[in-house]
């Protein structure tokens, strides 16, 4: 039997990384269109049919598909060939909601539409797909065959179900969503308002578990980036979901107004005891600093996270991270590319702890006795 450590619910970790430099020729920074095309990597590709914001793209290596999703639309490519007519599926709001986000004032900027947000692999033979819904979230199931060569793609009747905690109202928000052996975990804004920001867990067999509900000191408005899982060891109930986003510093003048994070859960944690319940005991989260220190000696930070890129190697329990982050400054806007080690990262997590002391309340290292079991670890205990 599983049973979660101590709560780790207001501990963050110091984590401080460097630019990784793997050459010492300049980067390639510009890429111009003519040059794109003219390299035969590219073909420029468009849809019949009228609709926006591409940004939900899934690729299928088991069928060799790469899935669309967009505004009202969802879309199955072949990458074998792809001049090949694509699949789509038509999945609007329903005429009474868009009315009623309408009447509610949300109309602005195509707002009462339902944007694909969420293209998850449920099995072998389905997809899951959630969309705002016209501020009113929706999931359903997809079906899109056993075989590459069984080119279907179609909405199973009587699948929808309230997309609620798994994906966003606002298709202006960014979210987090991946499915771990039939279970769903997000990271997404759970109100319509907005202002209820969780890591979620939901569906399949495990108990539903969320962070701390309206506490800056889990999450502080939270803009989610993307994630991975990993297994630690040779032991499944070892595997960790890392969570990658940014957020409103809580350092206030002292530091950034955002700060770029990465988070850890154990997929194993049931949650805690009297107000813990249906909590994370095992979510831990840390810094992720990207900076450069220039020529004259001054330090440039590039506080924002906004992608990454995951490099597997070698050694499958430390992937390396690439990402991309930009500045905050109003005189000087730019970007950079960071490399981090998930040894290192994992490192940290088992390093110190940070907390406000001091004239300033300002964040120092925890030096005293650290609790046992390790806050933010779960542990096992064998029942006979």
């Amino acid at each position: 039997m599983l049973v979660s450590a101590l709560p780790s619910l207001l501990l963050l970790l110091l984590l401080s990384f460097t630019v990784r430099t793997w050459t010492s020729r300049p980067a390639r920074v510009y890429l111009s269109y003519k040059e794109l095309m003219e390299s035969r990597t590219a073909r420029f590709f468009s849809f019949g049919f009228n609709t926006s914001d591409y940004r939900i793209l899934f690729l299928d290596q088991d069928q060799d598909r790469m899935y669309v999703g967009s505004r009202d639309y969802l879309v199955s490519m072949d990458l074998g060939n792809i001049n090949r007519e694509p699949l789509i599926i038509h999945w609007p709001a329903a005429p009474s909601r868009q009315k009623e986000c309408l009447m509610a004032g949300r109309g602005r900027a195509d707002e009462c539409a339902n944007y694909l947000r969420v293209i998850q692999p449920l099995n072998r033979t389905h997809l899951y797909a959630c969309g705002t819904g016209a501020y009113q979230p929706q999931c359903t199931l997809i079906y899109r065959g056993w075989r590459s060569e069984d080119y279907v793609f179609r909405i199973i009747s009587g699948s929808h179900e309230s997309g609620k905690g798994r994906c966003p109202y606002d298709p202006k928000q960014e979210n987090m969503a991946t499915i771990i052996d039939g279970v769903l975990y997000a990271g997404v804004q759970v109100d319509y308002m907005g202002t209820d920001s969780a890591v979620f867990r939901t569906m399949g067999h495990k108990l539903p578990i969320r962070t701390e509900q309206y506490d800056s000191r889990w999450l502080n408005d939270p803009v989610f980036v993307g994630s991975l899982v990993v297994s630690e060891s040779s032991f499944k109930e070892d595997d960790k979901l890392y969570i990658l986003f940014r957020e409103r510093s809580l350092e206030g003048e002292s530091g950034p107004a955002m700060v770029s994070r990465i988070a850890r859960i154990c997929l194993n944690d049931e949650g805690g005891m009297r107000s813990l319940v249906g909590k994370w005991t095992s979510f831990l989260k840390a810094r992720l600093v990207c900076s450069v220190i220039g020529p004259d000696g001054v330090e440039t930070s590039f506080d924002q996270l906004r992608d990454i890129f995951i490099q597997q190697t070698q050694d499958k329990q430390n992937p390396l991270i690439y990402g991309v982050f930009t500045t905050l400054g109003s005189v000087f806007r730019g970007s950079a590319v960071c490399v981090f080690s998930l040894a290192d990262v994992r490192a940290v997590f088992n390093g110190p702890f940070a907390h406000k002391e001091g004239h300033g309340y300002q964040m120092t290292a925890y030096t005293g006795k650290t609790p046992y079991p390790r806050p933010g670890a779960v542990r096992y205990v064998t029942t006979v």
